[in-house]
């Protein structure tokens, strides 16, 4: 028998990580918190195709498609979650902080004054909102 007989023919199993999508998650939430928000979404994304439907999944990955600096990306994401979760404070505020990001100050400031409202309490939130106010209205005061 040849060497290249007992070797078993690839499929896209052997492209899958090791373990099952819980694992996936764990270990890629662990990458993302501590800074490495490519490795953590490349393992959400196994775990995505492998559970469409789990919101955690889709807040990990847009969280991580966030720190990764796609934001375009990070947008769709975020606006998928909130359409799966639609009390999902976390979907808006990253849905806002995304079009902050993509400069589209108006759909920020309507995504966050909804994250505002469903979790006053939130500092972060509520510091979101101010600035994105503020610089819709000084962009409104250029023209």
């Amino acid at each position: 028998m040849s060497q290249d007989a007992q070797q078993p023919e690839p499929d896209d199993r052997d492209h899958r990580p090791a373990g099952e999508v819980y694992d996936w998650y764990v270990r890629a939430v662990s990458l993302l918190e501590s800074g490495n928000p490519g490795a953590a979404a490349e393992l959400l994304r196994h775990a995505r195709s492998e559970e469409p439907d789990s919101a955690s999944v889709l807040e990990a990955l847009a969280r991580a498609v966030f720190d990764a600096g796609r934001y375009a990306e990070a947008a769709e994401l975020f606006a998928g979650l909130a359409e799966v979760s639609p009390d999902s404070d976390y979907a808006r505020f990253g849905l806002g902080l995304s079009r902050m990001r993509l400069g589209d100050h108006a759909g920020a400031v309507e995504q966050l004054a909804l994250a505002a409202v469903m979790r006053p309490e939130r500092a972060d939130y509520q510091q979101a909102l101010r600035e994105a106010r503020a610089t819709l209205r000084f962009r409104e005061g250029e023209r």
